[in-house]
């Protein structure tokens, strides 16, 4: 426990400085600041890790259940590094085939008051060569997601092209692969997710990955990341496209374009999709609505609005296998990784 303390006030202290600068730029310096960390072996000043709580989840066994969701590390860039504060899996991404600047800055707002951002980044990445090049490279041997999109100026008719590009490039190194059609920030992409083209899209991508398994004889599980803002008809439809699928998880949920619980704030009606704690009711209701609408046997990872260990707990009552933090982790720093394994494995011990 003291040590869970030290990393904690060691990120209070440097949070003004690093709130100081704009959220994208303090993006940067953190995360090059980590892996020269890592590089001079102090990630052990930086986070107390979970408990040792290992769990089987889409037929890979998580060494505990705290992830990072996919929009930090864009890129693979900093894999070694994020994976020393404690993750029992990291999901790199989104990238897709060719590199993209995103959208025109600024484009990442703070609302910290509601411990919140709001971001219109709009995979912004350096594309599916370099991502490759950095899975070749990593030294990390744990579970690691990769989570996959469709370049901006593909057409909604074309973006199964893109997706099944994405995932055979990343199949030979990903534990399993994410498929994003929930991104706010791309014109169109949420599309996808109605019933006749995400039908198209998983049929396409589920045959590809069988036949990658045959020839590789190796197993990378499929999960579809969804959006808060479906309604519970798009829902129960998006659900039953899934169960027919031969998808094994979903990731609850994408950021929200809802801005009732941000409204009169400065930076509250900044385009974009909303993360952090305003989004963590909504994402936990999605959660528990995908849960009875699903299969008993497909996995659920619980992401949005996660800020405390109890948070994480809620998400796992609401029917999450796995959850993953990004928004918490900005406002929260490296301990909230090992106050959610605890607020965990107590919670386990409990039952």
């Amino acid at each position: 426990m003291p040590a869970a303390v030290n990393t904690g006030l060691l990120y209070r202290a440097g949070r003004p400085l690093i709130f100081c600068m704009a959220p994208e730029r303090a993006h940067d310096v953190v995360l090059a600041s980590l892996k020269n960390a890592h590089a001079l072996g102090l990630s052990g000043l930086l986070a107390s890790h979970p408990p040792d709580d290992p769990v089987d989840v889409m037929g890979i066994r998580f060494p505990n259940r705290v992830g990072l969701a996919a929009g930090l590390d864009k890129n693979g860039d900093y894999i070694e590094a994020l994976a020393a504060l404690g993750f029992g899996f990291l999901e790199i991404g989104t990238v897709t085939p060719r590199p993209q600047p995103g959208n025109p800055k600024p484009r990442m707002f703070r609302l910290v008051s509601r411990q919140a951002l709001i971001n219109r980044l709009g995979f912004n990445n350096k594309g599916l060569d370099h991502v490759l090049q950095r899975l070749e490279a990593t030294r990390f041997d744990g579970v690691l997601g990769v989570n996959i999109g469709k370049n901006k100026d593909t057409p909604n008719r074309d973006a199964v092209k893109d997706y099944l590009t994405g995932l055979e490039a990343v199949f030979p190194h990903a534990s399993y692969i994410t498929v994003n059609i929930s991104s706010p920030n791309t014109e169109g992409l949420r599309d996808l997710q109605q019933a006749d083209p995400l039908t198209d899209l998983l049929a396409a991508l589920v045959e590809k990955r069988n036949a990658l398994a045959r020839e590789s004889d190796r197993q990378v599980p499929l999960a579809l990341k969804i959006a808060p803002d479906l309604t519970p008809a798009e829902l129960q439809s998006v659900a039953q496209v899934i169960n027919q699928s031969g998808v094994e998880a979903v990731i609850a949920t994408n950021t929200t374009l809802d801005r009732q619980a941000v409204a009169g704030l400065p930076h509250g009606e900044e385009a974009g999709g909303l993360s952090g704690a305003p989004l963590f009711e909504r994402a936990t209701e999605v959660l528990r609505s995908m849960r009875a609408a699903l299969r008993p046997e497909l996995s659920l990872i619980g992401v949005g609005g996660i800020v405390n260990g109890a948070n994480a707990v809620s998400k796992l009552q609401a029917g999450a296998d796995l959850v993953q933090i990004y928004t918490g982790l900005i406002y929260r720093g490296p301990e909230l990784v090992g106050e959610i394994g605890r607020a965990i494995h107590a919670a386990e011990l409990g039952r």
